[in-house]
């Protein structure tokens, strides 16, 4: 997997390749069913279309891990507005970290996620747009720390997205 962090501040671009189909990798993007199996877990619902709504709801090891470190997780802990869905290549949709008191203040972002089928294998490329928000953009980037206290962002969940499609298994656990 390849991460651009050299501009943490503005855009943020993270590439992987995952031997699974483009169809195979929306679903699991945007299925709760398998949100929750990779990266932190959580329940990602989407409306697939413009002006539809994102909400991410934490599950109980997120809310248990939370509360062994002290603080308490809201009912949702990332929501956005879906602005263009073309499945299962392309999904954009604006982003808003609720579960931290900075970055609900530096307001929405934007991701978008882009599908490419090869022969056997796609590329998934992350975008996320972070002008003018540097405590997101520090999480995301994966710059605070180790994956196991939630400092892995955007290049642990993809890494773990990869994982679990082509093997069933999270990186953390055993095949």
């Amino acid at each position: 997997m390849t991460t651009d962090t050299s501009n943490l501040a503005n855009t943020q671009i993270h590439k992987v390749y995952i031997r699974a189909t483009a169809q195979a990798i929306w679903d699991a993007i945007t299925g709760p069913e398998w949100t929750v199996r990779y990266g932190y877990g959580g329940y990602a619902h989407y409306e697939l279309q413009p002006g539809g709504a994102l909400t991410i709801n934490p599950d109980e090891q997120m809310i248990e891990g939370s509360k062994a470190m002290g603080w308490e997780l809201p009912d949702v802990i990332i929501d956005g507005e879906v602005l263009e869905v073309d499945e299962p290549h392309r999904l954009c949709t604006t982003w808003r970290m609720l579960m931290d008191p900075g970055t609900a203040a530096e307001g929405f972002s934007t991701v978008v996620y882009d599908i490419k089928e090869y022969e056997g294998f796609c590329s998934l490329i992350v975008t996320h747009e972070l002008d003018n928000m540097p405590t997101l953009a520090a999480m995301v980037g994966g710059e605070n720390g180790d994956p196991g206290s939630g400092g892995g962002g955007h290049p642990w969940i993809l890494s773990d997205l990869k994982s679990v499609l082509e093997t069933g298994h999270r990186m953390s656990e055993s095949a």
